[in-house]
């Protein structure tokens, strides 16, 4: 007969079989859709729609390249909340993509045509982090949703994001190309772009599918602004989060107790009203203090996860993770002996400081892990923005 402890270490090792679903975030809204007007949109600026926007990372960055952000869907509730509150009350949908028809979302625009479709599907069964990867995750064949709003809606130009694994993982990235393409009428090519480039302090690369009605995409368009042969240089762990009030375990503090000392740190300040917000520290046990506080900083915390490191202030994070459903500290501090903060997720991720994140530690962790950072959505954004014209 097994015992209690047998039993435990089988189930524990049946959670990375490939044969065993996925289990969703409790936060997901498996309800029929919910609708919620937004104001009604006066801008003569182009206008963008995300789906699967997440926490909205790509519609700041497209926000600030001058576009107006019509709509943004999600399924996951605290995602919505954090989209509404830093996108001017616009029009949202929570719920599952595949329960939201076209039509749905041409009411909620009062009729007005789309100018940018974007969307990041979800990346987990393609994540090079994600032990039960394999091609017949029912999550990668999401993108098949995007195609068919794409093919309703009409948009002028599309953008979708997905991690690198993506092409290690059968042939969907060939075959993304063709249905997005015939879909829009469009050429849509694809490329992998790195974080860095843009102004991100953080080893983040990601893949774009792009394309633009009547134009072939050249993505030599989207500018790099970071880097060897540049005016800046990348942007380091320091420059992004120096400022920031110094924590203990399980402390907040709501006001910056320095000037910005960096270029990265006056933009990201630049909006902010004095209040700071998210910067709260994770509740740790003592034995988890004690394994930061003994780990140098660039190495890692956990032999087993050498993903999970304390960071250091003259290098770039590496790419910031969202953690599972229920995710637990990546990142430690480089001198404070805790995880980081929200507000430093953030940072790492460009949001700047007027952007809230909503939904408490454990799911804002989700969001800003699975954002795209917003200054590089932002060259994106510009390079698209010189096509429309």
């Amino acid at each position: 007969m097994k015992t209690k402890n047998t039993k435990s270490k089988t189930l524990k090792s049946k959670v990375w079989e490939k044969t065993v679903k996925v289990e969703e975030n409790s936060s997901y809204w498996n309800g029929d859709p919910i609708f919620k007007k937004g104001k009604p949109c006066t801008s003569k600026k182009r206008i963008v729609v995300e789906l699967f926007c997440g926490c909205g990372g790509t519609s700041l960055g497209f926000e600030m390249a001058g576009f107006s952000i019509g709509l943004g869907c999600d399924i996951h509730q605290p995602s919505i909340d954090t989209f509404r509150f830093n996108h001017n009350n616009t029009n949202t949908i929570l719920g599952d993509v595949r329960k939201v028809k076209p039509a749905a979302i041409k009411k909620m625009l009062g009729g007005k045509s789309i100018d940018v479709l974007i969307g990041g599907v979800p990346c987990q069964g393609f994540s090079l982090n994600n032990r039960k990867r394999h091609k017949e995750d029912d999550r990668n064949l999401l993108y098949q949703e995007f195609v068919r709003f794409v093919k309703a809606l009409k948009p002028k130009a599309i953008v979708l994001e997905n991690v690198t694994g993506m092409k290690s993982v059968g042939d969907f990235v060939p075959v993304i190309e063709r249905e997005l393409s015939k879909a829009g009428k469009m050429e849509v090519k694809s490329q992998i772009l790195y974080a860095p480039d843009y102004g991100v302090p953080q080893k983040r690369q990601r893949l774009f599918f792009i394309g633009v009605q009547n134009h072939v995409f050249d993505f030599s368009k989207i500018k790099k602004t970071h880097g060897v042969n540049k005016k800046k240089a990348l942007v380091t762990i320091k420059e992004a989060i120096g400022d920031l009030p110094e924590l203990k375990v399980n402390e907040e503090k709501t006001k910056y107790k320095s000037l910005p000392n960096s270029d990265f740190q006056k933009w990201a300040r630049k909006k902010n009203n004095k209040i700071l917000t998210n910067h709260q520290a994770p509740n740790h046990p003592v034995s988890t203090i004690d394994k930061i506080k003994n780990t140098r900083q660039g190495q890692p915390m956990y032999p087993r996860f050498k993903q999970r490191i304390r960071l250091a202030w003259n290098d770039l994070s590496p790419t910031q993770v969202s953690g599972g459903i229920r995710p637990q500290f990546q990142l430690g501090h480089p001198s404070d002996n805790r995880g980081l903060t929200i507000r430093e997720r953030c940072r790492i991720q460009s949001f700047p400081d007027h952007f809230e994140i909503k939904g408490g530690i454990v799911q804002a962790r989700v969001q800003t892990g699975n954002a795209v950072p917003p200054l590089m959505a932002k060259a994106i954004g510009l390079a698209i923005k010189k096509y429309l014209k």
